[in-house]
């Protein structure tokens, strides 16, 4: 099938167990929703043009009185539906049928201004307030957004002007924020032109992200992917990103605030991503890490034409630590560095932070790795006075057209079987005796090796006919039309 629909959208209550395995298990089906509606009954007109913001709070606003009675279906049909931002609900399902475009505003007024996120201290671009997403949820229980491969469209190219001409008052918005929120599941979607970071669950918990094409212009910018941020038992599977940063960023709060806020990202499962960028990472942890990030397990992962593959961002002022991380079976292709630690992320929220708060950065394991066309292997930086210890790199072989494919500094720990041979500060041997300072690796040494990868042609009976056509070279022109 060209477009695989996976059955997660007529489950739900997902019961999860995600610590010490690479696995996220679904023990629990869901019922479908005893209530539905579509949105052409609260008056909405589907033209594109035609301001749809109140057909959309007024259906939600109708649809909580059966969050008690089984929860409800909101269904929008074929038809391109501007509105502003709104609420979703707990015990709800969000339905995109195929030909279904949500649109966001281009009028600033339709993203009403709410608080910053305590554990930024202000937006994440500007001090003071944010504009709130345009799908938004606060407290929620048991939410889905998903749909027959529907599309969410941000239109965000107004605010990417506004923010390169410096004429923003306020931080951009998401295309989709969740927060304290708890069992959330988004899936068979299509995600564009966000004006900013475009799925952002934030202290949430239970989230998964399944089969979503997510999209925006290589130059646009700050347009991540998904951004899991001071949330726990998170899994991704089976997405396309093509985006103008980060295709997945980790997330755990900004310096002082993220520390005082102490809630770190945890139990953090990504599987089968595929995707590129031109000025961002396929899979980034921080620069804001303050809270914390453990336990992250990313395996089958294939970029192309982007500039770093992996990648650790942190700085002098963050705090916090990483650790537990596990990165296998990775293929590359036309990638600018494959690995990397760049610990000069120097911005921060105000002068308040404190200068010697240093990260804790442990435990990092980065398993078979092929590339082709890769220009640095590893540029690999940690603090000088700083802990960066045991990493572990094992069975890497990458095709480098630098003479110097290693830059390492301030960092500790071990390799084997990696080709180009690594910097000295990782030349010891994981065998034998450091295979128990190297995450994961104890169940998983003896099979390592080529017979664990896999052609990045695996990937596609899981991508959408949305991204198969972006694969293929189209613009997102000619996919919308």
């Amino acid at each position: 099938m060209v477009n695989v629909l996976l059955v997660v959208t007529f489950f739900g209550h997902i019961t999860w167990a995600v610590k010490g395995s690479s696995h996220c298990k679904q023990t629990e089906p869901w019922e479908i929703r005893p209530h539905s509606v579509a949105i052409t009954e609260f008056g909405a007109v589907g033209d594109g043009v035609t301001l749809n913001t109140k057909a959309f709070q007024n259906a939600i606003f109708y649809l909580n009185s059966f969050a008690d009675k089984g929860g409800a279906k909101l269904f929008v049909p074929g038809g391109r539906w501007l509105t502003g931002s709104f609420d979703l609900i707990s015990h709800l399902t969000l339905w995109l049928e195929k030909d279904a475009v949500i649109l966001g505003s281009k009028d600033p007024d339709d993203w009403p201004i709410v608080d910053p996120l305590p554990s930024y201290g202000r937006g994440r671009e500007l001090p003071g307030a944010r504009h709130r997403s345009l799908i938004y949820g606060y407290n929620l229980t048991d939410v889905i957004i998903t749909g027959d491969n529907g599309t969410i469209d941000g239109q965000g190219s107004v605010w990417w002007n506004w923010f390169q001409s410096k004429t923003l008052n306020y931080t951009r918005p998401h295309l989709v924020e969740l927060m304290n929120s708890n069992g959330v599941v988004i899936s068979n979607l299509n995600f564009l032109n966000s004006p900013f970071w475009t799925i952002h669950p934030v202290y949430c918990s239970h989230v998964t992200i399944r089969n979503v094409t997510i999209l925006a212009p290589l130059d646009s910018p700050n347009t991540d992917g998904i951004d899991p941020d001071s949330s726990d038992d998170v899994c991704i599977e089976d997405c396309y990103i093509s985006t103008g940063d980060d295709l997945i960023a980790i997330k755990s709060g900004w310096d002082e605030y993220g520390i005082s806020y102490a809630r770190p990202s945890t139990n953090i499962i990504i599987h089968r991503l595929t995707g590129h960028n031109r000025n961002g990472s396929g899979i980034a942890i921080g620069s804001e890490m303050s809270g914390g990030v453990s336990e992250v397990h990313a395996e089958n992962l294939y970029f192309f034409n982007t500039s770093t593959a992996i990648i650790l961002k942190t700085a002098p002022g963050r705090g916090g630590y990483v650790r537990n991380i596990y990165i296998s079976d990775v293929t590359l292709a036309d990638v600018d560095t494959a690995i990397r630690f760049n610990s000069n992320f120097s911005e921060h929220p105000d002068d308040f932070y404190d200068p010697n708060a240093l990260p804790v950065i442990e435990r990092i394991t980065v398993k078979d790795v092929r590339g082709d066309n890769i220009k640095v292997a590893g540029l690999l930086n940690g603090i000088e006075g700083d802990s960066f210890r045991h990493l572990c790199l094992l069975s890497i072989t990458l095709n480098v057209t630098s003479e110097s494919p290693w830059n390492c500094s301030y960092i500790q720990g071990y390799s084997a079987l990696v080709s180009p041979e690594t910097c000295e500060p990782l030349k010891e041997s994981i065998y034998p005796k450091h295979y128990s300072d190297c995450y994961h690796l104890s169940n998983h040494l003896h099979s390592s090796g080529n017979q664990n990868r896999r052609s990045w042609f695996g990937f596609l009976p899981f991508l959408n006919t949305t991204a198969r056509r972006h694969l293929h070279g189209e613009t997102m022109t000619d996919i919308r039309s």
